[in-house]
């Protein structure tokens, strides 16, 4: 056979759909991982709602306006997802970043609040499991959706049997993103690191004064909170104590200012839980204003900047009573409010006329099982979002509240907080079955979700199951190094070790591997000595315990001898003192001796 000549190798020929396909090698030698944006983008894309949904929904026109506001006002909905209609409704889609979406499941109960910080690279969630998860979209991959930290704000180091509380609130600083405000059912708000520590924790007031201006602190539960949008050192907490109370970031041991709203309320002694806040300025300048909403159906105002002895307007019934009104925003130029009431409706309010709503709509509320439930505006103003109990997303028209767009999120869940970040356009929402909803748009969105499912996904590995490496009678890892005073961290009750405390150890409670070092055992009285920069912090002058006493006195002779505190006024005309000098024969013949009887 010549080589001019052309041979074929015949081989079995698989089908295109043969699962076989799969094991067979693409290409030789080393691969590039590169990720497939496309696909991984079109897997994302959210769902759309089919037709027959908007033709029952035309059809009870008739009953009443309930159903018209489940259609959305854009044409897209319910069509199919057809070449030509993508071509000529492509604008009509990038007008909200909802055609896709990006789910984190990290919680174990109701998502209540979110916050993104300014930059949009971290997101820091809080739920009803008492915990705060913390995800960084910039080491997170399409199969690793998971946090990277996850925090209990109300853990204490000196014991572990301390109480956890929800969070009700959290919220990055807008004007710096190092920190955050994290508002839990408890009198004392704290402020936590980007990385979840926690760098102060406001003080508590005395529960048994009467007159709330004369406490340094909450006396109950804090509901909600906000910051300053001019001053990054201020922030506001709300509570139920009636008191809105303004605090330093760098003065943790009292407020700044306490604003105590009486209630006219029949019946109530003058007090009302407060249940909402915000604190709005104007973009281009101006006054800014503080508002908050009560549980007596007040809605009251003041001049942002003080003084704060009486409200700068007030509306009594803005809400039935007794019902919480979770939502209050304001808009970006400071004119409008808009407000979500216990009461099924949402209220627009005018700043400039602030007596009566300018337009009421019907909303069916969540805020009897769900306080935290909140309006939010978009980021020009120039559309509200909610969440619905049925699990929807509404965008509504911020000037007559008319639905826009209504899209489900988490269908038959309630949709609880929201949130439109306004550099990198995405909406982040949270619902009660314990998901995080993060929509976006690929072609008007950037960075955060859409860099997320852009990126490779990790491939895995046999060390990414915790089952294969790790000591399942210690609960951790089979080759971690463990201090002799060292804390088992992740040893839960759901864990193995949890649950069998006393396998893989000898009747002296050490362990049977000799490589292990002993750890020894936490005692009550351990448990009960406080830390020592707690101590330091929390008691004034608790580090003279450490000096010499002595010492400490001495260090004051010298002052004491130039500048006298009681005689100062006679160190010109005091005497000198004078004493007695002894004589040799004196100092030698030493005490009388005993005469001797004779």
């Amino acid at each position: 056979m010549s080589d001019d000549e052309d041979f074929e190798v015949e081989g079995p020929e698989l089908a295109a759909d043969d699962p076989m396909r799969a094991f067979l090698p693409q290409a030789f030698g080393k691969k590039s991982k590169e990720a497939d944006v496309a696909a991984q983008l079109s897997r994302s894309k959210r769902p759309v709602e089919k037709a027959p949904v908007k033709i029952e929904a035309a059809a009870e026109v008739g009953e009443g306006r309930g159903r018209l506001a489940q259609e959305p006002a854009s044409k897209d909905y319910g069509s199919d997802d057809d070449d030509d209609s993508d071509d000529s409704e492509e604008p009509e889609d990038d007008e909200y970043p909802v055609s896709h979406e990006l789910v984190l499941k990290t919680h174990e109960r109701a998502v209540t609040t979110a916050s993104l910080d300014p930059s949009g690279g971290r997101l820091v969630t809080g739920s009803t499991d008492c915990t705060l998860k913390l995800h960084d979209f910039a080491s997170m991959t399409p199969t690793t959706l998971r946090a990277f930290k996850s925090v209990d704000p109300s853990a204490s180091k000196t014991s572990t049997n301390s109480e956890t509380h929800p969070i009700n609130h959290v919220e990055f600083n807008p004007l710096s993103g190092g920190t955050f405000l994290c508002v839990s059912a408890h009198p004392q708000a704290k402020i936590m690191s980007r990385d979840g520590e926690v760098l102060a924790e406001f003080v508590k007031g005395d529960m048994y004064l009467r007159d709330m201006n004369n406490t340094k602190g909450h006396i109950s539960e804090v509901t909600t909170g906000t910051w300053n949008p001019v001053d990054k050192n201020l922030c506001v907490t709300a509570g139920t104590d009636s008191t809105l109370r303004i605090w330093d970031v760098n003065h943790k041991r009292a407020q700044k200012e306490v604003i105590v709203h009486k209630s006219r309320a029949a019946g109530s002694a003058g007090r009302t839980r407060m249940t909402a806040v915000a604190w709005g300025s104007p973009l281009q300048g101006g006054p800014n204003m503080l508002i908050a909403a009560a549980l007596d159906g007040s809605l009251v105002m003041w001049s942002g900047d003080g003084p704060f002895a009486r409200p700068a307007a007030e509306i009594r019934e803005a809400h039935k009573s007794n019902t919480w009104t979770g939502g209050l925003d304001i808009s970006s130029d400071g004119r409008m409010v808009v407000t979500r009431g216990g009461d099924d409706l949402i209220k627009l309010w005018d700043t400039r006329k602030f007596k009566t709503p300018v337009v009421t709509v019907s909303h069916p509320s969540t805020s009897d099982h769900y306080a935290m439930t909140n309006i939010k505006y978009s980021p020009n103003s120039s559309s509200i979002i909610t969440g619905s109990a049925s699990g929807h997303l509404h965008i509504l028209n911020p000037g007559n509240l008319k639905a826009e767009l209504v899209t489900p999120v988490t269908p038959g869940s309630p949709l609880i907080t929201v949130q439109w970040h306004p550099k990198i356009n995405q909406i982040v929402t949270g619902s009660a079955n314990a998901e995080v909803h993060v929509l976006y748009n690929p072609n008007t969105s950037v960075r955060g979700a859409v860099d997320v499912m852009s990126r490779a996904p990790k491939k895995r590995h046999v060390d990414d199951d915790p089952n294969f490496t790790t000591d399942q009678s210690v609960g951790i890892s089979g080759d971690s190094i463990v201090t002799p005073g060292g804390v088992l961290t992740n040893s839960n009750a759901s864990s193995f070790s949890a649950r069998h405390p006393t396998v893989g150890l000898t009747a002296s409670g050490r362990s049977r591997d000799p490589r292990r070092p002993q750890i020894p055992m936490v005692t009550p009285f351990m448990k009960s000595q406080p830390d020592e920069a707690h101590i330091n912090q929390s008691i004034p002058l608790s580090s003279m315990r450490d000096e010499d006493p002595r010492e400490a006195l001495l260090k004051y002779a010298e002052l004491a001898k130039k500048d006298p505190l009681f005689t100062n006024a006679w160190k010109d005309t005091q005497p000198v003192t004078q004493y007695a000098n002894l004589s040799d024969e004196e100092e030698d013949e030493g005490p009388d001796k005993k005469k001797v009887k004779r």
